[in-house]
């Protein structure tokens, strides 16, 4: 169970957009079109979308831009969150506006296998573990 409003103040898209989210773990980062391809329904977006609208209440941050910019207007508390959890980020360069830096989002992509799992078991390929692929 969640721990979003319910579903009946939340539309049904809105809130399985959450539910992924809720499920990245600490470190990682699902791009919008990651999580848009793991439900099989929408696409960047619509998950954009229901993360601007709901997602105050999940880790946000770990939801993200393919190319690894940091979501503006939000960078800096973002940007904590992430050196917090250990995020790989890629240092801005000198000459890049305000210097900040972008996710390293090749290394920090989740697939969506669960921490933990052992390489090569049950969940691990990506086909029945509803992973996005990289």
């Amino acid at each position: 169970m969640s721990e979003h409003p319910t579903s009946d103040a939340l539309p049904e898209y809105a809130e399985r957009v959450l539910d992924v989210a809720e499920l990245i773990p600490p470190g990682r980062v699902m791009t919008y079109g990651d999580i848009a391809e793991w439900l099989g329904d929408g696409g960047p977006r619509q998950v954009g979308r229901a993360m601007a609208l709901y997602g105050g209440a999940v880790p946000w941050w770990r939801v993200v831009r393919s190319d690894g910019a940091l979501l503006p207007g939000h960078e800096l508390r973002a940007l904590n969150h992430y050196r917090e959890e250990g995020t790989p980020l890629r240092e801005a360069a000198r000459s890049a506006e305000g210097h900040v830096p972008r996710l390293d989002v090749r290394r920090a992509r989740w697939d969506g296998v669960p921490v933990g799992a052992a390489e090569g078991g049950p969940g691990t390929d990506g086909d029945d573990g509803g992973g996005a692929h990289t």
